[in-house]
């Protein structure tokens, strides 16, 4: 394999790693994919062990390497964390009545806006919004006359350490960074259709510590913001009906929902203890799963309220990650934003070829995968394109001579080549081997430098 993409997502107990191609038509051929465990390394989406988060990302590569059976050179990342948010952004001009806008003067702004200066916060990435020109908002202000510009950005900004930390753990792993990226911007970016951006929607991604709430409306982005809590956070309360952390996450996913239901049997129990003197009932379960599913989306709904924006989502919410797969979780959603409108998006609307079906299709690789379509570099060790072209060549030098492949084969062979030479002794007296030599390279030269050939 001489030529992919490999990209790296670093999630709160888990990094995953996938390599593979992109076609003409955005779709994703998958020629490997990894993922390793690294228990507290990383919290709340930010690297907070740089040791061992290493460690898991040379462990990661060296399982995607053994996939490809080739070295990856450098990888595309995603970021995120906890203090990762959005920051409105207005510069103004003041201009000389009937002054034309021109394109220095849009980029002058746009220059003043990235040299923003953050309190212990880094400008990770900058999506422009409008520019207001007179009382009209225009995305292209550039030819109009007016008196006054107004260019209105919106920063995605972090706490300093989070890019830093991130960067550290790559350097100690000894990998190279292709490109960084806001995730939610790329997972939003192959998980959302066209016409959900253009309606204006609110993305959620339910991550196992934090949620990540998107705003979209007019094919911008409008409001990004995380929130610390994510679906761990009801494997903790679980816990406390005394089981250990292992089983409350298998409860979660096996019986869990995030509506307690009327109908569900008190005395039905979904689990028992060794001893038989512990067990769970069904509607205790679920109604500790409630009672933080509640507080998670009601955390969900008053952002959303915040970014001003609750009254102009005509596309409704768009769910995805692995929280979203808990029962019942649109339904909650329904009910108290008062949206009918609530899409599960378990997979990328890009088309995507895994011929060895290794890529799980609830929404936990939808990020990963938005990486993937943003590379644009090929992350192969170019040693390895060069030495497969060259062992290319020499035996294409063989293959199309017959009589420099018996002297090679000859060659290799010498035990061969004696036993043949004792069995021909009298033929070997009356050929002449210089002349023999000479005619074979003259026939190779022809055809390197034939005429029609050089034409």
């Amino acid at each position: 394999m001489s030529e992919f993409i490999a990209a790296i997502e670093l999630g709160s107990y888990k990094i995953a790693g996938i390599a593979g191609k992109k076609n003409s038509d955005e779709s994703l051929q998958i020629l490997a994919y990894a993922t390793e465990n690294v228990p507290m390394s990383v919290r709340k989406g930010a690297v907070y062990n740089i040791n061992k988060t290493a460690q898991g990302l040379t462990a990661l590569i060296n399982r995607l390497e053994d996939q490809l059976q080739c070295s990856i050179v450098k990888v595309y990342v995603g970021i995120t964390g906890q203090s990762l948010h959005s920051v409105k952004k207005v510069l103004r001009r003041d201009l000389k009545d009937g002054t034309i806008v021109s394109e220095h003067l849009v980029h002058e702004i746009n220059d003043e806006n990235y040299g923003t200066k953050y309190i212990d916060a880094d400008i990770l990435d900058i999506v422009p919004q409008e520019y207001k020109v007179g009382n009209s908002f225009q995305a292209d202000p550039v030819g109009v006359a007016c008196n006054g510009l107004e260019g209105h950005f919106l920063n995605i900004i972090a706490h300093s350490s989070v890019k830093k930390n991130l960067e550290n753990a790559f350097e100690s792993a000894k990998i190279d960074i292709a490109d960084m990226f806001v995730t939610p911007l790329l997972t939003a970016s192959v998980t959302l259709s066209e016409s959900e951006k253009r309606s204006g929607c609110a993305f959620i991604d339910f991550g196992a510590d934090t949620t990540t709430i998107s705003i979209y409306k007019n094919n911008l982005l409008r409001f990004l913001t995380l929130l610390p809590l994510g679906s761990n956070n009801i494997t903790r309360d679980i816990v406390s009906l005394q089981v250990e952390e292992e089983e409350a996450e298998y409860l979660k996913i096996a019986y869990g929902s995030a509506i307690l239901e009327e109908y569900e049997d008190e005395k039905e129990s979904v689990y028992t203890s060794e001893n038989k003197t512990h067990a769970i009932k069904l509607s205790n379960l679920n109604n500790v799963a409630e009672a933080r599913v509640e507080e998670i989306i009601a955390n969900v709904w008053r952002q959303i309220q915040s970014s001003g924006y609750d009254d102009k989502l005509t596309a409704g919410i768009v769910m995805t990650g692995g929280g979203a797969n808990l029962k019942n979780m649109d339904e909650a959603l329904r009910r108290k934003t008062g949206w009918f409108k609530v899409r599960h998006a378990q997979f990328i609307c890009n088309e995507v070829y895994d011929n060895k079906n290794v890529l799980p299709k609830d929404g936990t690789c939808n990020a990963l995968l938005g990486l993937l379509s943003a590379g644009t570099e090929n992350c192969c060790r170019m040693e390895e394109i060069s030495q497969n072209k060259s062992n290319q060549s020499a035996t294409d030098l063989f293959e199309h001579d017959e009589i420099l492949k018996t002297q090679k084969e000859e060659t290799e062979n010498p035990k061969t080549h004696h036993k043949e030479e004792g069995k021909k002794k009298t033929i070997k007296k009356t050929e002449k081997p210089k002349n023999k030599w000479l005619s074979g390279f003259k026939d190779l030269s022809k055809d390197i430098f034939s005429d029609e050939e050089m034409e």
